[in-house]
């Protein structure tokens, strides 16, 4: 059934982004677009103040392949010499811009992905051999195998013991552009995974990815705090620890209020954090950070407040330490 067209023509979204062909021609760009590895592409988009996406890799090593200009009309992208490492998205909008503020214009964008196919390269390549994938309950997880030739029959298969899992279509889907997709992740997903790609010759084999199964509650860092001691001598040294449980991939800030802090007094603080099995297959990480006052004086008599930090919040806990 055909869609109906916007009352206000104005309000519909319309693609600015054009390939250049050879002899001056230009080709409205589609979803997906497969090219040979090897072969080098200029995308344009029409605009005085374009904004570009493209795989996150090429800004990593800042590669020279890669060229983007700003013209008086469009935005102008190239990359020359592509490789099977290339295949991503590639997209534009324009940028509508309030003297220092400005924002994406939502109805003027484009996009399109690009599989640069190799033979010798079915799966994107990525610069480690081995890449860790946390199952969270609430949120889908993906198996990034993505592959460079669209048409490539991928299978997902585990390590130990060695089958294949099966893609109900439902749960565990393949998408071409993401990789194996895990819909509702479960404890029972945990274990070591890799990717198998078939396409008119020799199967290959992906890296490995290994599936650690999370369960934490999401919200503020759930935080304490100890002291080494909560009574010192003077000339003791004391250590104030503070530590937070909370999901593998959530990072964690630390700040200190401290007794001898307005008076500038030298403290040492180090924070550090790893991953533990809670033996029941979920996996937590553990992060810490500890305020060190060596030769105790009197200054330091008082509370210790630390302030941990995650992207939901944060969560305050003190301890006194007292001198004797």
């Amino acid at each position: 059934m055909k869609e109906r067209e916007p009352a206000d023509p104005s309000s519909k979204s319309q693609s600015i982004m054009t390939q250049v062909m050879d002899k001056g021609r230009f080709q409205k760009l589609a979803a997906t677009l497969s090219l040979s590895a090897g072969q080098s592409i200029e995308l344009r988009c029409k605009g005085s103040n374009v904004s570009w996406s493209y795989p996150s890799y090429l800004d990593t090593f800042k590669d020279s392949r890669l060229s983007i200009k700003q013209l008086d009309r469009y935005g102008q992208l190239i990359l020359a010499n592509s490789t099977a490492a290339d295949t991503g998205e590639y997209s534009c909008w324009l940028q509508l811009c309030n003297g220092n503020k400005c924002r994406k214009d939502e109805t003027k964008m484009g996009s399109t992905y690009i599989f640069f196919t190799d033979k010798g390269e079915l799966f994107v390549p990525t610069p480690s051999y081995f890449e860790i994938v946390y199952l969270n309950p609430d949120k889908p997880a993906v198996i990034p195998c993505r592959v460079t030739t669209p048409s490539a029959k991928v299978t997902l298969h585990r390590e130990f013991p060695a089958e294949e899992i099966e893609t109900d279509g439902t749960n565990i889907i393949y998408d071409v552009k993401k990789g194996f997709v895990y819909h509702h992740p479960t404890s029972d997903h945990k274990g070591i995974v890799y990717c198998k790609a078939e396409s008119q010759g020799a199967p290959q084999i992906s890296i490995k990815y290994h599936l650690l199964y999370v369960e934490v509650p999401k919200g503020p860092p759930s935080t304490t705090i100890t002291a080494s001691s909560n009574r010192a001598e003077v000339s003791d040294s004391i250590n104030v620890i503070c530590t937070v449980l909370g999901e593998p991939d959530v990072d964690v800030n630390f700040s200190w209020q401290y007794p001898g802090q307005e008076s500038e007094r030298p403290v040492i603080i180090q924070n550090f954090w790893r991953l533990i099995n809670r033996g029941t297959g979920h996996t937590t990480r553990i992060s810490k950070s500890v305020i060190v006052i060596e030769d105790f004086e009197a200054r330091d008599a008082g509370n210790y407040i630390c302030i941990a930090q995650n992207l939901q919040g944060e969560t305050t806990v003190a301890t006194k330490v007292e001198l004797n």
